[in-house]
């Protein structure tokens, strides 16, 4: 894949070498990120996910030495290296160099890196079940998009394709429904569309956000509510939110198959006209 990666105030093609065995986010996970996305020309909640990614590196512990809108203008940069309407990834990175345990607030880098990440598909995919939970904010720092959360996710996916599905649906430490492994979910049932409350042991998504506000401007009811197992096993349509595929259907839970449906096509195509008209 073509990717071009800011480091050290310059950009760099390829991937280059940037942490070493002492570093330590190599061996103490003192690294935050946050992924945007460029396609179509659009580049959707640019603006939020720089802000994210400051607010994410506070919440590790880390010193961002950028501002958001600092951020925003190297995304930018990048994105330029690349066709006006190329399907791009985009990742900005913060993480301790020194430290232990606890890493030195003094010592955090950053990085940004873009690269081609065809957008998915809206044909949908399968999701089961994982024994899997999502950690309560006093077991693990749910206020930042911490790589440390990530093995978790993907033991996760891991355990529910030796079942035949693609994702994860995961629970909070009470067992309520909380995402999916890597993406926010959303239910409709009886013309309702549903999403789990952000009680913190998920991140509430900028895309998910967006989604939220997009339906109930188009006078469609969203509930952000406690969901149970009960709540997708009686669900009409269940969709997810995220920055990677965006608006996408489940066409199977467990043993049950779902066709994409109105307000997940809805969801959709909302979404896609605030993508183009924001630019």
């Amino acid at each position: 894949m073509a990717s071009w990666t800011y480091i050290d105030g310059q950009w760099q093609s390829g991937n280059p070498p940037i942490l070493g065995p002492m570093s330590h986010a190599m061996w103490l996970a003192s690294l935050v990120f946050d992924g945007a996305r460029a396609f179509e020309g659009t580049t959707p909640d640019l603006d939020r996910h720089c802000t994210r990614a400051v607010a994410s590196a506070k919440a590790l512990g880390l010193g961002p030495m950028l501002t958001p809108g600092e951020i925003e203008d190297i995304a930018r940069e990048g994105v330029g290296h690349f066709a006006k309407d190329a399907a791009l990834y985009i990742r900005p990175m913060f993480w301790a160099e020194h430290g232990f345990i606890g890493g030195d607030p003094d010592s955090t880098r950053f990085a940004i890196a873009v690269y081609d990440e065809p957008m998915p598909s809206a044909a949908g995919f399968s999701t089961g079940l994982s024994r899997f939970r999502r950690p309560s904010p006093e077991t693990a720092p749910t206020d930042a998009k911490a790589a440390c959360h990530y093995p978790n996710s993907g033991r996760a996916i891991a355990e529910v394709k030796q079942r035949g599905f693609d994702n994860a649906v995961m629970l909070d430490p009470l067992g309520h429904v909380a995402e999916f492994a890597s993406s926010n979910l959303f239910l409709a049932k009886d013309g309702v569309v549903m999403t789990p409350e952000p009680n913190g042991t998920f991140l509430n998504g900028i895309t998910r956000q967006r989604v939220v506000r997009l339906l109930r401007q188009a006078q469609v009811e969203v509930q952000e509510r406690v969901l149970t197992i009960e709540d997708l096993q009686e669900a009409d349509e269940i969709f997810s939110t995220g920055n990677f595929g965006k608006v996408q259907p489940v066409v199977r839970y467990e043993a049950r198959a779902f066709e994409p449906g109105p307000l997940f096509r809805r969801a959709r195509e909302l979404y896609w006209a605030f993508a183009h008209n924001a630019l």
